[in-house]
């Protein structure tokens, strides 16, 4: 186990890298000048001049990369162009938010999406597996930034039970663990878990169904095995498809919540991405699409260990 951690860290590194060129490159091909936000319409030549050197955007791609990568290093993510505040802080305030929500997502998603997908398969082609699938399917098919805009329709405008926006009483980006703060974390991970939901009990039930069918199983039964010992079998043998997806997955909650980050002004990655977009504020940009591409990576690296644990074999390929 130990030197297939090894071999898998050493794999992270040329990944890693990987990562931080594209990130640097695909920001920086981007059509627009970062410096038209912030420069005055009237300003002379030798103002935008220094205004380029200010933030080293005069040199060569390859010189700025070395910089950023040299600064990054010693922990400096550089200083946003719209704000002027450090990069390190904004990414990171965000990022925890980020966080925040697609674990409360993932509680609500994996649980029962693995839990409908066993339902599903242990009453294959019955109308319970139909049911599952049916209600997976819409689930996946629904648009989640439209599920979010009727989510708020119907529980902060018609029955005033829940906030529709912020993280917090009175637009707060501080996360505090009290009730008036979960509450404004309800909708959005509602919103966000809907898809997972579908495609784990999907998956789950694909795998559940068809172990269900092996020869091992019926053998488990002519053992004497009773019916929870040999579900808690079949679970074990589809644990490690099962953990890949759901890895996946996260990666989607952490990384593609930007549109529901937007309609609940949630303050978190994918909000400040936008605004980064809008903005055009390439250290604010590379920053926050660094940290999350590296977040991906290292939640695929845990997913793999994990993996490992649970299922032995994969540990020799």
């Amino acid at each position: 186990m130990l030197s297939y951690l090894i071999r898998r860290l050493i794999l992270v590194l040329p990944v890693a890298f990987g990562v931080s060129v594209i990130c640097f490159m695909l920001v920086q091909i981007a059509p627009g000048d970062p410096l038209t936000a912030i420069m005055p319409i009237d300003a002379t030549a030798e103002e935008q001049a220094a205004m380029r050197a200010a933030y080293g955007l005069d040199k060569p791609l390859a010189v700025q990369y070395a910089i950023w990568i040299g600064n990054l290093a010693q922990g400096d993510m550089g200083k946003s162009i719209a704000t002027g505040r450090p990069v390190a802080a904004e990414v990171f305030g965000a990022v925890n938010n980020s966080l925040l929500l697609a674990a409360s997502a993932a509680v609500i998603a994996f649980p029962i999406g693995v839990f409908l997908g066993f339902l599903a398969g242990y009453f294959r082609d019955t109308w319970i597996d139909r049911a599952v699938t049916a209600a997976s399917i819409t689930g996946v098919s629904l648009p989640n930034y439209w599920l979010g805009i009727v989510l708020v329709i119907i529980f902060s405008v018609n029955l005033g039970w829940l906030p529709s926006m912020g993280a917090g009483p009175g637009g707060s980006q501080a996360w505090v663990w009290n009730w008036e703060h979960m509450r404004h974390l309800i909708l959005p991970a509602v919103t966000l878990s809907v898809v997972p939901i579908g495609i784990v009990a999907r998956t789950v039930r694909a795998l559940a169904g068809d172990i269900l069918t092996q020869d091992f199983v019926q053998a488990l039964y002519a053992k004497g095995m009773t019916r929870m010992d040999v579900l808690w079998h079949v679970a074990r043998n589809a644990a490690a498809t099962a953990l890949s997806v759901m890895g996946l997955q996260l990666g989607y909650l952490l990384g593609g919540s930007i549109l529901i980050e937007t309609v609940f002004n949630w303050p978190g990655s994918g909000f400040l991405l936008s605004n980064a977009i809008f903005q055009r504020d390439l250290p604010l940009l590379q920053g926050t699409i660094l940290v999350l591409a590296l977040l991906f990576v290292a939640m695929n690296l845990i997913v793999d260990v994990a993996q490992a644990a649970i299922d032995p074999r994969i540990q020799r390929t």
